[in-house]
This record gives structure tokens, C-alpha cells and sequence, in this order.
């Protein structure tokens, strides 16, 4: 007999939730407190004024009980800060459901747009610029809430606080866009936006506020910080996804939802793509363990945090976990959500015991609910032999073709290298290379040059075929001077002294180079400055900073033999590739033409994150047996993507080659759909209009010189992997078993033997 089919898409998964739930006791003052705000506000009903719909009932406010939401997610706050928190959800809330009915369900983009303008005139920074009268309930409720909220906190908090909420604003167009042209997005584009159209890191600010103890502005921006909010971002939105998968996709038809996503990109039913989106929220909850357990100590003596202020950082940070675990508890009961019979599933409690305020008492007996996925992560095991990879068929719309001096620029660049010692022994260890002629002329550095600039003149092309040596080199030394010690003491400090290299006036270079990486920044950096203004060697400075600081974040998951989390993974790679590096260089070629505004803007940071993405992933495939068997490396989205999906290298290549697939469509819709509209946002004059098409073709030949620099040179394939090896034993001299540590790869690292900069 046929199982009868349940009502609900899929049966909830078995959540990680690893922090007990505590409620409020403030929770029926904040009730009573909260429903009278709303219908002073007109938010109940409809305003008196006429100025809006009607969004909600009485019933419907009273059902989805967003004063219990606060009190779980708050358990500490005073009363009256309890009302604050809950009055700016009430607030987020009727927004989001505003928007939905006025503006998403009528296609009205224009409309969006005006509205969406106006709302950041209601939360000045600056408290002494007054506001413009609110026209409607939820200009004057952002109004009330902004002058409640904040004079007590310091200018970095407001700012930080006003780009979040601006950021939860303004992304609602790019919802309402995909929902026009009926669109699903691909997982990475997903992930990135639904943090800011959903609004967590903007609850990860109102946690400071809550609970009294902001984050110390100097480390605000930090690595560590940033994956905190961000861990805690995606684990409250993907478990929101999960459970209003019904009423967002088969009621309100709706296209941002993870499930719906991974539906659509992995082609698997909805049962198994709901237990893959809680295995992602799962890894980002212990990405969120991981660094608070592994990154905030060193963190904390980095940057010389006072023990008072490290007792904020901890008291924020136990904040986040009261709201996963309280936002939890108040979606197994809101009437907002999919939850029949998930109470009485998570409630099974012993010795009969039942009720609010009892989670803590409750036993995880599943897996899942255990979090022991986590163990797959540090179970690798290096220098497997994997074999070669079959290559899939590559998604590339866009052509290039070397440029016309790239015999020059491949002896220039063998040259420069040579004369700032990458070509020479490591002092002090006879025989013991990084580089020797062989292996540089086989990676062909400046062949990628040429593919990717290839309308240069011989000048630029040697200029960027020595940056992109430069980089390759660097990534090679770093792992072999610091990755088989372990050593992040003194991998800390090379990257440090970096810094010194890349002065504002390179005519006042203090610093002595004591190696090629530093000789060779200190003279790339004074040829490329030398022009540019200030804010421009700012940004070009952060582009280097953030490349070389990446390497660390690869030796700490070297160390702790962690394949890393995926979502962090496509984020560090972007870094550790280089992206913004060459990218940067694109961008001063175009002087103060392009508004620097334009670059932080959301279609041309998707234009590049997707440029970025292709390009890592190309290096992924192709170097997958390089860096896995012959390495023992494990910071390789292959990999990553194998072990989470528990499937083997043909799958996992295949899923790789379609995110890439999938991120180069995203940089075609872009172009096709947005840059138009770009233009007209910043009245862009032909000049500047002009350059920004140039500077969109120059990311297309950049992707299509990077597939073709990899499908070309013999460095990822398996006879020179052999051969390399066999050279690395031939420099130390023993061989056979046991000896496998005295390869020059492993005795200076046991990490890459060659770049992952193309």
C-alpha cells in the first residue's frame, strides 16, 4: 500500500544546534509593548492616513510572535532594550512583508528603487543632520527606531550599523529583479546575497547593542570578526530557508531559497537538497566553533586587546550563539513557518518533562543533531595517489590570443627573476631550490601575461608578467619555508615585514630585502606606484596584503589537517589566488575615469567575484593531482567539494566545472542585464562609460588567458609531476622508504612545488 504523501515538501532535517536556548523574562512586557508600537505606527491594520495596504492583522502580528523571537534570541537584555530589539524586528519584518506586497508582487522595480532611496535619509550617522518627514509606516518606524537606538553607541558602531541596514534595503532589488525574469540563482551568488538581503549581519549589530559591548573598532574588520558575523549570518538565514521553503516557494513564489537552489543546481529532489543546505548550515556553525576556538587568541595578542575589551569581544560573541540557538526555538513555533510536529520531534525529553525554557535539557541522538559530520573535515590523509584528472568541457564565451612580445616579456621576466635570487639556492642548504630554470620555464609565467594583457606594450607586459612571477614565487617560498615546521610564529612575521616593502614614497625604502620575495616586491611596488595617487596605492597595497595574508589561513588549515568549509573556501580562494591583485592593476589603468563608487557596487563586485571564481576553480581541476597527490595539499576546491558531498573525483570534478558554468552565466547576465542600468545610476559621461566596457572586457580575456594558460603549459600534467618529483629526491640524495620527508617539497614545506597564481 502507497505511503500516503506528507503535506509538508520535505520532512525537516536534524539540526546542529549546539548552545541551549534560554528565554527572556521580559517576554509578555515586551509583547504588550510591541503591539502597541506597531498600531501607533500603522504597521497593525491599515495607517490611518492611507499610506499603505493593509500588511497585517491583529491575528497575524499575534501569531508570528516576534516579541518571542527577541526574548530567545535576547535572553539578557534589560526591558526596555528588550522592546528596542523587539520593535526593529517587528520593523524588519512588516518591511520585508511590505515590500513583498506593494513592490515584488507587482513587478514595480522603478517604484523599489524610488522607495528604497529615501530610507537611508532616515538614519543619519551624523545625528546633528535632520531627517525628511516619513510618508508611510516604515520610513516612520526606521525614524523612531533610529533615535532610539543610536546616540548611546560610538560613530563605528552607527556606521557599521547604517551600511548593514542599508545593505538589507538596497538588495531587495536584486530579489525582485531575479523574481522578474524568473530566475534561481547559483549557490555562491546566493550565499553572498541572502547575507545581505536577509538581514543577519544586521542582527549581528543589534547583538552589540543588546548587549552592551561593541567590538573593538581596530579589529572590527578583521578576518576572524568578519567569519564570525558571516558564519552567523548564513546559519540564520540557511536555517530560515528550511523552514519557509512552503510558504516562500509554493505560496508567495518566491526564488531565494537555498533549498530551491540546490535543487536547481544539483538536479536532486527536495528532500535530499533540504539535508544538504543543513549540512552547509552545520559546517558554518563550526566554522563559526572553529574560529572563535583557533583565531581570536592570537587575534587578541595581535592587536593588543585589553582584557576588558576582549571581555566585549566574548560577550558579542556569546550573543551570536543566544540568537542561533533562540532563533531556533522560535522557528519550531512561529505560525510564520514549516514546524508541524518539529516541537514534538526536538521536545522528546525525559522523564515526561515538556515546555518553553527546557531545551538545554534535551539529548541530540542523531548524527546530525551531534554536529559529528565535522569529523570527514580532518580525517585527510596527504599524498594519496589520486591519478589524473579527466577534464570536463569548459564553459568559455570569450577568446584571446598572446600577446605580440611575449618572447621578450618570457626573457625579461627570467631574467628579473633571476636577478632577485628565485633562480639561486636557498642560502645555507646546498642544492635545496624553489625555482631552477626547469621549473620555470615549464610554469611559463609569462605566457599567462601575454593571455591576459595581451594588447600590452612591451613595458606593461613585463611589468605584469613580474607581478604575476612574483606572486607565483611567493606562493611557492611560503609553504616551503613555514608549511612543513608548522611554523605560524615565523610565517606571521615574514608577512608582516611585507608591509615595509610597499612604502607611500618608495624613494624612502628603509628596509633591507633579505629574500627574493622581499626584493622582488620592493622593486615591482616602486615601478608600478610611481603615479598613482594616494588612495589608489591604497587599495593596491590592501589587494597584495590580502593575497599574501590568505597563505596564513591556508598553513593554519594545513596544520590543523582541516579541509576547509566551502563557503570559506570560495571566499579565501578568491585571496589566495591573487584575484584582486590582477584585477587591481586593471583598475589603475583606467586612472580616475571610473568612479571609484562604481567598483563597490553590486554588479560589478559580482562581476568580479564570478570572474574570480571561474578562474580559482579552473586552477583547481587542473592542479587537483599536483597539489593532492604529489603535495599533500588539501586546500583544493575538488576536494572540498568531495568530501562534503561524500563523492569521488569524476562527481566532484563534474560539480566544480558546473559552479564554474554557473558563475561565468552570472557574468554574462550581468553584462547583458545590468551595466546599462549602471551606467545610468552614475550618469556616466562616454568617457567613462567607455572605459568600463574596457574594463569588463579586460575581465573576460582574463578568464579566457587563464583557462588557456592551464590547458597550455605541462606543469599540471602527471609526467612532470613525476619528473619534478624525481628531480626533489635527486637535489637531497636519499631515497626508498622513510625518505620521503627529505624531498626538497617536504623539507621545506610538503606544500605546492609550484604556483597557484597563473
Amino acid at each position: 500500500m502507497a505511503k500516503p504523501r506528507s503535506k509538508q515538501p520535505f520532512e525537516l532535517p536534524d539540526f546542529y544546534v549546539p548552545w541551549p536556548a534560554r528565554l527572556n523574562p521580559h517576554l509578555e512586557a515586551a509583547r504588550v509593548h510591541s503591539k502597541a508600537w506597531a498600531r501607533e505606527l500603522g504597521i497593525i491594520g491599515a495607517p490611518a492616513d492611507g499610506s499603505a495596504p493593509v500588511i497585517w492583522s491583529e491575528a497575524k502580528f499575534d501569531a508570528m510572535d516576534y516579541a518571542l523571537l527577541c526574548a530567545y534570541t535576547h535572553p539578557e537584555a534589560p526591558s526596555l532594550e528588550l522592546d528596542l530589539i523587539t520593535d526593529w524586528y517587528v520593523w524588519v519584518f512588516y518591511f520585508d512583508d511590505h515590500f513583498l506586497e506593494v513592490y515584488k508582487k507587482t513587478r514595480d522595480q522603478a517604484g523599489a528603487k524610488a522607495y528604497l532611496d529615501r530610507l537611508p535619509l532616515f538614519m543619519p550617522v551624523d545625528l546633528s543632520v535632520a531627517s525628511p518627514p516619513p510618508s508611510n509606516p516604515v520610513e516612520r518606524g526606521l525614524a523612531d527606531l533610529w533615535a532610539r537606538t543610536v546616540p548611546s553607541r560610538s560613530v563605528d558602531w552607527r556606521r557599521r550599523f547604517f551600511e548593514s541596514t542599508q545593505s538589507l534595503l538596497d538588495e531587495s532589488t536584486w530579489e525582485l529583479a531575479n523574481i522578474s525574469e524568473r530566475r534561481v540563482s547559483n549557490p555562491i551568488e546566493y550565499i553572498e546575497m541572502r547575507r545581505k538581503v536577509g538581514g543577519a549581519p544586521w542582527s549581528a549589530d543589534l547583538v552589540e547593542h543588546a548587549v552592551s559591548a561593541e567590538v573593538p573598532d581596530r579589529i572590527a574588520a578583521s578576518r576572524p570578526m568578519r567569519v564570525l558575523k558571516d558564519t552567523f549570518s548564513d546559519a540564520v538565514h540557511l536555517r530560515n530557508d528550511l523552514f519557509s521553503y512552503e510558504r516562500e516557494i509554493m505560496e508567495e513564489g518566491e526564488l531565494a531559497n537555498c533549498v530551491l537552489v540546490v535543487e536547481r543546481f544539483l538536479g536532486t529532489e527536495t528532500q535530499r537538497s533540504a539535508n544538504l543546505v543543513n549540512e552547509i548550515l552545520t559546517s558554518r556553525l563550526q566554522q563559526f566553533e572553529n574560529t572563535v576556538v583557533t583565531e581570536l587568541p592570537s587575534l587578541f595578542a595581535e592587536h593588543a586587546i585589553t582584557p576588558v575589551e576582549q571581555a566585549q569581544v566574548l560577550t558579542y560573541v556569546r550573543g551570536l550563539q543566544d540568537w542561533q540557538s533562540g532563533g531556533h526555538e522560535w522557528h519550531l513555533r512561529s505560525s510564520r513557518y514549516m514546524n508541524k510536529g518539529a516541537v514534538q520531534k526536538e521536545e522528546a525529553l525525559p522523564l515526561g518533562l515538556s515546555g518553553l525554557g527546557l531545551s538545554a535539557a534535551r539529548l541530540p541522538r542523531t548524527p546530525g543533531a551531534l554536529g559529528l559530520g565535522r569529523i570527514k573535515a580532518f580525517t585527510h590523509a596527504p599524498y594519496l595517489p589520486v591519478g589524473p584528472v579527466t577534464l570536463p568541457k569548459f564553459h568559455m564565451p570569450y577568446t584571446t590570443s598572446p600577446s605580440p612580445h611575449l618572447d621578450a616579456a618570457r626573457r625579461h621576466s627570467k631574467e628579473w627573476a633571476r636577478s632577485m635570487g628565485m633562480l639561486d639556492a636557498l642560502p645555507g642548504v646546498p642544492g635545496a631550490v624553489i625555482w631552477d630554470d626547469h621549473i620555470f620555464d615549464v610554469a611559463d609565467v609569462a605566457l599567462c601575461g601575454a593571455l591576459i594583457h595581451p594588447d600590452a606594450s612591451p613595458t606593461e607586459l613585463n611589468l605584469t608578467a613580474g607581478w604575476l612571477v612574483w606572486g607565483t614565487y611567493a606562493d611557492d617560498y611560503f609553504p616551503a619555508l613555514y608549511g612543513h615546521s608548522k611554523d605560524m610564529a615565523g610565517a606571521k612575521v615574514f608577512n608582516a615585514r611585507l608591509t615595509a616593502f610597499m612604502p607611500d614614497d618608495p624613494s624612502t625604502q628603509g628596509a633591507v630585502a633579505t629574500n627574493p620575495v622581499e626584493r622582488g616586491l620592493a622593486d615591482l611596488w616602486a615601478r608600478t606606484v610611481a603615479t598613482l595617487t594616494p588612495n589608489s596605492k591604497r587599495l593596491f597595497r590592501k589587494a597584495i596584503q590580502d593575497m599574501t595574508e590568505s597563505w596564513l589561513w591556508e598553513l593554519a588549515n594545513q596544520i590543523q589537517n582541516r579541509i576547509p568549509d566551502p563557503v570559506d573556501y570560495v571566499e579565501m580562494r578568491r585571496k589566495t589566488f591573487g584575484s584582486d591583485l590582477t584585477m587591481s592593476l586593471s583598475r589603475l589603468a583606467h586612472g580616475d575615469a571610473i568612479p571609484m563608487e562604481i567598483f563597490h557596487t553590486r554588479p560589478i563586485r559580482a562581476l568580479e567575484n564570478s570572474a574570480a571564481d571561474y578562474a580559482c576553480l579552473t586552477n583547481d581541476v587542473f592542479s587537483y593531482q599536483k597539489e593532492i597527490e604529489f603535495e599533500g595539499e588539501l586546500n583544493n576546491g575538488v576536494l572540498v567539494v568531495q568530501r562534503f558531498l561524500d563523492t569521488d573525483k569524476a562527481r566532484a570534478v563534474e560539480v566544480v566545472n558546473d559552479l564554474m558554468t554557473a558563475r561565468m552565466k552570472q557574468f554574462e547576465h550581468i553584462v547583458a542585464t545590468e551595466l546599462s542600468q549602471l551606467v545610468r545610476n552614475f550618469n556616466l559621461d562616454a568617457d567613462a562609460k567607455e572605459k568600463l566596457q574596457r574594463y569588463v572586457t579586460k575581465l573576460q580575456t582574463w578568464m579566457a588567458g587563464v583557462l588557456k594558460w592551464h590547458q597550455t603549459v605541462d606543469r599540471y600534467k602527471e609526467f612532470e609531476l613525476r619528473a619534478a618529483r624525481g628531480r626533489a629526491l635527486r637535489y637531497v640524495g636519499p631515497t626508498g622508504l622513510g625518505t620521503s620527508a627529505a624531498r626538497i617539497a617536504s623539507l621545506f614545506g610538503g606544500g605546492r612545488t609550484g604556483p597557484r597564481l597563473p
